[in-house]
């Protein structure tokens, strides 16, 4: 798959990558990018996707000259979804010459992984881990992300509920599991207090990852004094279907809100025919996106990989190597010091998945757009507009 298939996402920054390669010498050793992810277990769902979207980026790289007159190489090790494995994952990927290191989409999953990248002062991109901590305030210097961080998806998901809805109450169920439910349950109330008042947020429970019942949940929630218009639901796949299952089955069918982890259909069959939930994400797989942009991309993934990507996370795996990528190009050299100066003096930079800045203090974007999609009668992919945070908490 060329340049020439992506359209717009040429004009995204690979192009001029492209251009300012000098020639390949077919002395020169390759470029290595090492993904410490998760090939298997519960979290491969989300690490797929970017990963062939990496492929896909450093294919065109490579046959338009390389970057630094150099071929690039993408090497894997397994995670396998095991928090504790992170480090080792890494280990595995420096030990076999990675210049940088992509590790798994969550700030929990991948941040062991990050950790022992930056303590060996090569930079640590996440494709997607959403949590404000994934930088220097949470793991060190050389952490950034491509996400889009989950205060601002809360923060616009509630706008949106609210502005365009018209939906009036709110309560949040949030799963303990990760990092990232916990700063998007957070921020949601922050953002629904501002918009709709202190005594229209009606309250918020826990459940833990491994519980198999929420049927104490449930009973708090039917006891409140008013329902409420909508329930989001910080969760997850594996484990958060079945809280949504259980909500339908006591009869709480109001609208269910969520985040990106509910992009993709892979999990629908464990709540067989929901309606009435929306989520917020990247882009849609699903056929539905109205960016021309992103519909290119979506393409360009079917055809080289013959399937479309799991979730739409993917494009975050080719914003890392257009940002990545650039900061070489611009430093002139692989040094993390110099190419970490790049990157943190990135202003708006465009990406596939939106403008993109960091700074010295902060290595992960809050306001792009993204796009709401609904889920109807078991089928996801219902485009409900594309949108942008108008104001994220702090």
């Amino acid at each position: 798959m060329g340049l020439k298939f992506i359209g717009k996402v040429a004009a995204l920054g690979l192009a001029a990558t492209l251009l300012a390669s000098a020639a390949v010498r077919a002395d020169e050793k390759p470029i290595i990018i090492g993904a410490a992810i998760a090939l298997s277990g519960d979290i491969a769902p989300y690490d797929d996707g970017p990963a062939k979207a990496m492929e896909l980026a450093i294919d065109d790289i490579n046959k338009s000259g390389g970057l630094l007159g150099r071929q690039i190489k993408i090497i894997y090790s397994d995670t396998k979804s095991d928090i504790a494995y992170g480090s080792t994952a890494a280990q595995d990927v420096i030990d076999k010459g990675a210049d940088m290191v992509v590790v798994t989409c969550d700030y929990d999953y991948g941040g062991a992984a990050a950790t022992v990248a930056d303590s060996k002062n090569l930079i640590a991109f996440s494709t997607c881990a959403g949590d404000p901590k994934f930088g220097p305030s949470g793991i060190g210097p050389n952490a950034f992300t491509m996400a889009t961080g989950s205060p601002g998806q809360a923060a616009l998901m509630a706008e949106w509920a609210y502005q365009k809805k018209g939906w009036k109450t709110a309560y949040v169920l949030l799963d303990t599991s990760i990092a990232f439910d916990a700063s998007w349950a957070a921020t949601f109330q922050k953002r629904w207090v501002e918009l709709a008042g202190k005594d229209n947020f009606l309250g918020q429970d826990t459940f833990g990852g491994e519980d198999t019942s929420i049927a104490s949940q449930i009973t708090r929630i039917k006891a409140l004094p008013k329902q409420p218009d909508l329930i989001v639901i910080c969760s997850f796949p594996p484990q958060g279907p079945g809280a949504i299952r259980q909500l339908r089955a006591a009869g709480l069918n109001q609208p269910l809100l969520g985040s990106e982890s509910w992009d993709g259909d892979y999990w629908l069959e464990a709540v067989p025919d929901l309606s009435n939930m929306y989520i917020v994400t990247y882009g849609s797989i699903f056929g539905t996106d109205p960016r021309p942009e992103a519909q290119a991309f979506f393409k360009a993934f079917q055809d080289k990989f013959g399937t479309r990507p799991v979730t739409s996370h993917a494009m975050t795996g080719y914003g890392v190597i257009q940002a990545w990528t650039k900061a070489v190009t611009e430093a002139g050299t692989l040094d993390t010091d110099k190419v970490r100066d790049v990157l943190q003096s990135f202003k708006d930079v465009p990406t596939l998945v939106g403008p993109t800045s960091y700074t010295k203090d902060v290595h992960i974007n809050m306001q792009r757009d993204m796009i709401v999609l609904g889920i109807q009668n078991g089928k996801h992919g219902n485009s409900e507009g594309v949108y942008r945070a108008q104001e994220v908490p702090q």
